[in-house]
């Protein structure tokens, strides 16, 4: 069996440390240019020159995503971008476009290139030609199953490596190579300025009665005709794993760090188990489920590996996420009273139960017996987000461990 990478997406230094801290093998992470993400929380050079730091003095990989399809107006730029990541040392550039693959090649020929999803590889010949040009990985399009990967897998390089998609948000077009977007805002989702109208609501028009628009129903809400369910692959690891995947790549650089806790924790134990015997990770799969629910998400879907997804791969009703828990905060420094300081992300206040995520995939319960703010001063909650907050648990928390809340609601 070939060793498996758990590759987890970072959209901040915070979140980049918490992948770490939770078990990622590598994370990737966008600049604030050149990447399929211009809405996300991108990484400034700052940051990005202590994270790529940061994790390999944990043995952790870094990949910096320059994957939009360039414009003529780009290259100059990304020569220049290029230019300083040569100096930052990632272990690799995640790339689409030929050219830009051309550029990298050229000035800093040293670090390696993984061809992104974008590219639409399908087939090993596409796979054999990245190869020799110099790629060391191809990121599988989503439209492959896992019996054209395990084929692929036959008849490529064996040092040549795949990765593949496992977890997170689908996209409606192939490879993610969309126009809606375009179309409707003149924001290019192959530029990194996606709208996601995939999941708005639709209506169908007549030609001869314009301005009458007729709801297309699921419910009385409406229907979300491009909206899929997210993909959750949980549940299939020895089918990923036989199929010869070197990297199970988690989607979600726009995502929080309790996400990116959640999922990261959940997956290093499912492959550690599997690790250990195919048993002891079967007799785990109620657990790996249960936490995966404890993120934000819609519903669960294998995406194409077991064959063209049927109309259960869509959901027609709602285009909202399913939100259980509630992120507060990260431990970042615990006094000599034990009291905990984070940087509250949402509101919480005296006498409510928070769960503490530690890092051997457990969970502690305690409950906020005291707060003070920032000057020390005594209060009763914190209402204001990124307010600096120290308060008792009773027990001493390890520092790097995300804190969350339980929301009642009928999902839960």
């Amino acid at each position: 069996m070939r060793k498996t990478e758990l590759l987890i997406p970072a959209s901040s230094l915070e979140v980049l440390k918490t992948a770490v801290f939770y078990g990622a093998d590598a994370v990737y992470i966008g600049g604030e240019m050149y990447g399929l993400r211009a809405k996300a929380k991108n990484v400034p050079k700052e940051d990005m020159e202590e994270g790529i730091r940061y994790a390999h003095s944990h043995g952790v990989k870094v990949y910096i995503t320059a994957n939009i399809v360039a414009r003529e107006s780009d290259l100059d730029g990304i020569r220049e971008y290029f230019e300083e990541l040569k100096e930052m040392g990632p272990d690799a550039l995640i790339i689409s476009d030929p050219g830009v693959f051309s550029i990298a090649r050229e000035i800093c020929p040293e670090i390696d290139i993984h061809i992104s999803t974008q590219a639409n590889s399908t087939n090993s010949m596409t796979y054999r030609f990245w190869y020799d040009l110099g790629a060391t990985r191809v990121v599988a399009a989503r439209e492959l199953t896992l019996a054209e990967l395990k084929q692929i897998r036959k008849e490529i390089p064996p040092n040549m490596e795949i990765e593949a998609f496992v977890h997170g948000a689908m996209c409606i077009s192939h490879s993610g190579r969309c126009l809606l977007s375009s179309y409707f805002t003149g924001r290019g989702a192959n530029q990194g300025a996606c709208t996601h109208p995939c999941r708005w609501k639709y209506h169908v028009v007549e030609e001869t009665r314009p301005g009458e628009y007729l709801p297309v129903e699921e419910t009385e809400r409406g229907t979300y005709i491009f909206n899929s369910k997210d993909l959750c692959m949980i549940d299939h690891l020895p089918d990923l794993l036989s199929a010869g995947i070197d990297s199970l790549k988690i989607e979600g650089r726009m995502k929080t760090a309790l996400y990116v806790a959640a999922v990261t924790r959940t997956y290093r134990r499912a492959i550690d188990d599997y690790m250990v015997s195919e048993e002891c990770y079967r007799s785990n799969l109620d657990y790996y489920r249960e936490e995966i629910a404890k993120c934000t998400i819609r519903d669960f879907t294998t995406g194409f590996y077991y064959g063209m997804p049927g109309d259960s791969a869509q959901i027609y009703d709602e285009s909202t996420y399913h939100k259980n828990y509630t992120y507060i905060g990260i431990v970042e420094e615990v006094d000599e009273r034990g009291y905990i300081r984070v940087t509250q992300r949402n509101k919480f206040q005296i006498g409510e139960e928070l769960e503490v995520m530690l890092q051997d995939g457990s969970n502690a319960h305690v409950r906020v017996l005291a707060m003070e703010d920032g000057d020390r001063q005594p209060v009763e909650s914190a209402p204001h987000p990124k307010q600096t907050i120290w308060f008792d648990c009773g027990k001493i928390i390890p520092l790097g461990c995300v804190i969350r809340r339980r929301e009642e609601c009928p999902s839960c």
